[in-house]
């Protein structure tokens, strides 16, 4: 989840929200995917639901995934916006792959040739490896010998829209540089920004990302209530310490965005950007 603003109007497509939202266009969708896998024939794709809320036990962590779709072939894709860089993306990567899987086999059942080729993919604005690159593709391959992969089909992708290397398509870059702010005469980046301008137009939609914007300020007043007393209680010294902690992992809980953590402990306890990280 994205750190949100009030500001509809300003929104991009950078936005998970109303990327979320324009993804439901599965002819979009489906050029998206064609550009980040152009090796693959897509073809068709199915919504097994829109924004998938992924359901573990009771005591586990749920997920919304923002697209969720499968090809004809019942291929799983599931990507992701990211704007900003929590420092958790890999691991949580991992988490999606798992709660994924654990929705594709029915209860009880032990047969694990049933679990789909998954792709889960991240588009940031930021190169999470440091190594230039605009894509980063991961299998599970064995160290001994990398050329024996494990073949458990699940891959995982970040994409990167300030990468430098000459490493996608001319098409996936003009996407890239898209989500960047660059305008371009491509004809899917004009159909997106049509797309994008209808979905800011949906009053559904603004009146449910309204609603998702007041309960990410109810639950980061409620965090940080419960994060002081708990400080509180230790003494001032450690007490500080240990009221971030506290804090940090009531917000989490409550869902609210790692950014935003991030930005009000930095201002809550004057700490700088080096400092807050180390609770994150």
């Amino acid at each position: 989840m994205e750190e949100r603003t009030t500001d509809w109007e300003s929104l991009g497509l950078s936005n998970d929200f109303l990327f979320g939202k324009v993804m439901q266009d599965a002819g979009l969708c489906g050029e998206l995917l064609q550009r980040i896998l152009p090796d693959l024939e897509i073809g068709r794709i199915e919504y097994p639901e829109l924004q998938k809320e992924v359901k573990p036990d009771s005591d586990a962590k749920s997920i919304r995934l923002d697209v969720y779709v499968k090809d004809k072939e019942d291929v799983i894709y599931n990507i992701e916006m990211q704007t900003s860089d929590t420092r958790e993306i890999p691991k949580r990567s991992r988490y999606y792959q798992g709660m994924i899987d654990l929705q594709l086999l029915d209860k009880g059942d032990k047969s694990y040739a049933k679990l789909n080729r998954s792709y889960i993919i991240f588009i940031c604005p930021f190169d999470l490896f440091g190594r230039g690159r605009h894509i980063y593709t991961f299998e599970n391959i064995c160290l001994e010998d990398p050329g024996i992969i494990l073949g458990d089909e699940s891959i995982k992708i970040f994409l990167n829209a300030n990468g430098t290397m000459d490493d996608v398509s001319q098409e996936l870059k003009i996407f890239l540089d898209f989500i960047n702010g660059k305008k371009t005469d491509d004809p899917f980046i004009k159909e997106l920004e049509k797309a994008l301008e209808a979905a800011k137009k949906n009053r559904k939609w603004r009146h449910e990302y309204m609603t998702l914007l007041m309960r990410d300020r109810e639950n980061l007043e409620k965090g940080m209530e419960q994060g002081m007393e708990k400080g509180m209680e230790q003494g001032m010294e450690k007490g500080m310490e240990q009221g971030i902690r506290s804090m940090v992992a009531v917000l989490k809980e409550l869902g609210v965005p790692t950014q935003t953590i991030r930005a009000k402990i930095q201002e809550q306890f004057d700490l700088s950007p080096e400092k807050s990280g180390k609770y994150l």
